[in-house]
C-alpha cells in the first residue's frame, strides 16, 4: 500500500470532515466511510437519485494504519462473502441458505479486530444478487467469482477505525450531474446482468464446478486444493 492515496466519496453532500462512528451499520463491510479510487466510479455512487450529487476527494495517509485487502494475499471471495454475510441483510430463499451462512462464517470470517482500512469488492445491487445467489445455491463458487469481475467495479476504501479517520484529508469537491451520471449507474448494473447472465450459461456446463452445498457436505476451508483450483482461476 501506498503511504498516500487519492480516494473519493461520492454523497449528496459536500464532506469535508468525514466523522467517525456516522453510517449505516449494514452496509457492505460495516459502518465506515466508503470511498473509491475511480472518481467517475464516486460521481455513480454520488447520483443514488436524479439530483445532482458530489464527488468530494481526498488524501488518505496510510501511515501506522492496518490494512486488509480482500482482493488478494491470504483472502479470497469466501472470506470477502463472510463479512458481507456478518454486515449485510441476505434474502434466504433456499433450504440450504441458512446452513450455507453459519458454515461460511464460521470457516471464513476473517479476524477483524484491530482493521483499521479494509479494502476489497463493492456489493452494488447486481453484485449482492450474485451473492445472495450462491448462498442460496443457485451459482456455482466460479459464477460468483467470475460474476466479481464483470462491469469495472472496481475496489472500496473503507475507513473502519477512528485512527484511520484522523488520517483523512479533504482536498476539493466535483460536483456529478445526475443526467450523466445517474444512467451511467443504472447501465453498470444492467450491463453487469447481461453479461453474467451470458457467461453463467456456459460456466454451468462445466462438471468441476462447486457449489455450496459441496463446499459444506465436502468440509471445505481456505486450503482444500479443489476450492483453490475454482478461486484462482
Amino acid at each position: 500500500m501506498k503511504r498516500d492515496l487519492i480516494i473519493y466519496h461520492g454523497s449528496q453532500q459536500i464532506i469535508e470532515t468525514p466523522k467517525f462512528g456516522i453510517g449505516k451499520k449494514y452496509n457492505d463491510y460495516g459502518q465506515g466511510f466508503y470511498c473509491t479510487e475511480n472518481i467517475e466510479l464516486a460521481k455513480e455512487w454520488a447520483c443514488p437519485i436524479k439530483n445532482d450529487g458530489y464527488s468530494n476527494k481526498y488524501i488518505m495517509h496510510f501511515d501506522g494504519l492496518n490494512v486488509m485487502y480482500l482482493t488478494k494475499g491470504e483472502f479470497n471471495i469466501l472470506h470477502w462473502l463472510a463479512i458481507l454475510l456478518a454486515h449485510r441483510k441476505f434474502d434466504i430463499t433456499s433450504p440450504v441458505g441458512n446452513n450455507a451462512r453459519e458454515f461460511i462464517l464460521s470457516r471464513f470470517m476473517p479476524d477483524t479486530t484491530d482493521i483499521d482500512v479494509m479494502i476489497g469488492y463493492r456489493a452494488d445491487d447486481s453484485y449482492f444478487s450474485f451473492a445472495e445467489d450462491f448462498v442460496n445455491n443457485t451459482i456455482s463458487l466460479r459464477d460468483l467469482n467470475l460474476a466479481m469481475q464483470l462491469g469495472t467495479l472496481g475496489e472500496q476504501v473503507v475507513l473502519l477505525s477512528k485512527r484511520s479517520f484522523k488520517q483523512i484529508e479533504f482536498v476539493e469537491y466535483e460536483i456529478a450531474d445526475y443526467r450523466e451520471y445517474y444512467y451511467k449507474r443504472t447501465k453498470r448494473d444492467q450491463n453487469a446482468r447481461a453479461t453474467y447472465a451470458n457467461k453463467r450459461k456456459n460456466l454451468q456446463q462445466l462438471m468441476d464446478d462447486i457449489f455450496v452445498l459441496d463446499i459444506i457436505r465436502e468440509d471445505m476451508n481456505h486450503d482444500n486444493p479443489r476450492l483453490q483450483s475454482v478461486i484462482s482461476k
